[in-house]
């Protein structure tokens, strides 16, 4: 006759161990299972926790002051309104300023479409490989563009493609950035009881170093953020100065749209690129090249020495780390990971300072 198993009687430390155990697993289960329920939310409430860090000292600074002492809604609506009008405005002026520009840029591609683009005269002076560009250039650019062989591969049914495709995303970043600011609004109006919360937690689950390495980890995001939005506003005036001397038109919204691209690495040439290249088809050849050289120098600055230390000096970590993390994280999770990498690689570096202790 088989003898069921016994349990360990209540109480007993196997009894509490096996009780631990359980409850871990069932936390680690329902924690899964909350974030696969607002898994198309994630992006938002990780880029509201980006901004949340970025200006959680500015909070308290406004929360200590006499005047704003426990109004924590206002501050909180004053500072989502701020991070709001600072997205919406300059989207705004831009689809106002590229409005004024449609009609012209619609009589001009009608002119293409009937008589082609002709043919620049620095063409004939290149150094090297004019032939073959002029030849390019007859065969594909100097006829009408309706009859042009470049122009084939532009049918309507991938004009329509690409429209879908691209109002989708529009509409997905709407939307991400609606849930943003809601998240953000929350964030900013829980205060410094979240903050005491959040290290509160870290020191139960994890003990001191824990709470150290969370730390660490904010330090690392806000020294990330101050590093992308102070390195692409000095990039943008550089390269605006750059503009304005080279000739090139609407330099004012042209420096604004290179500060938004060079808080992304390498993302400042394509906007100097487009603009040399326009400078070059007008017959700007020396300020073609020297935008382009200039842009270049001033990227390569900013990029790998003033960026990183920036970020280091903040986050303690070496120049290589600093790269690779904003690298990798852009690669890895997206526009996000120029945040999520470094604080990742504050992690690694704090793990192995404790281990080669």
């Amino acid at each position: 006759m088989v003898t069921p198993p016994v349990s360990p009687p209540p109480g007993t430390p196997s009894r509490r161990k096996m009780q631990q155990g359980a409850s871990a697993a069932l936390y680690a289960a329902l924690v899964l299972l909350a974030l696969w329920i607002i898994r198309d939310f994630i992006p938002a409430v990780g880029w509201a926790c980006v901004i949340a860090i970025a200006l959680w000292p500015l909070l308290r600074k406004i929360d200590c002051h006499a005047w704003f002492q426990g109004r924590t809604t206002l501050i909180a609506a004053i500072l989502t309104a701020g991070i709001a009008l600072l997205v919406v405005l300059p989207v705004g002026l831009g689809i106002v300023q590229a409005s004024h520009e449609v009609h012209d840029l619609l009589a001009w591609f009608k002119g293409v479409q009937e008589n082609g683009i002709p043919m620049p005269d620095i063409v004939h002076h290149l150094p090297f490989g004019s032939e073959q560009v002029a030849t390019w250039w007859q065969t594909n650019l100097a006829q009408p563009l309706r009859q042009s062989p470049a122009m084939k591969g532009l049918h309507g049914n991938a004009v329509v493609t690409f429209s879908r495709h691209f109002g989708a995303r529009a509409a997905h970043g709407v939307m991400v950035f609606a849930f943003m600011l809601v998240t953000l609004f929350v964030i900013f109006q829980a205060g410094p009881r979240l903050s005491g919360a959040l290290h509160k937690g870290a020191q139960r689950a994890f003990g001191s170093n824990g709470a150290q390495l969370l730390t660490r980890m904010t330090a690392a995001v806000r020294g990330t953020v101050a590093g992308l939005v102070v390195v692409g506003i000095g990039e943008g005036a550089l390269l605006g100065v750059a503009y304005a001397v080279t000739g090139v038109p609407h330099v004012a919204l042209l420096a604004f749209v290179t500060a938004i691209a060079a808080m992304l690495p390498f993302c400042a040439p394509l906007v100097f690129c487009a603009s040399a290249l326009w400078l070059f088809v007008q017959g700007s050849v020396a300020a073609a090249l020297g935008l382009i050289v200039c842009g270049f120098v001033i990227v390569f600055i900013a990029e790998h020495f003033v960026r990183p230390v920036i970020i280091g000096n903040s986050t303690r970590l070496p120049f290589l780390l600093v790269l690779f993390g904003i690298l990798g994280g852009v690669e890895t999770f997206g526009i996000l990971g120029l945040f999520i990498g470094p604080a990742l690689m504050t992690v690694l570096m704090v793990l192995w300072t404790d281990f080669v202790r």
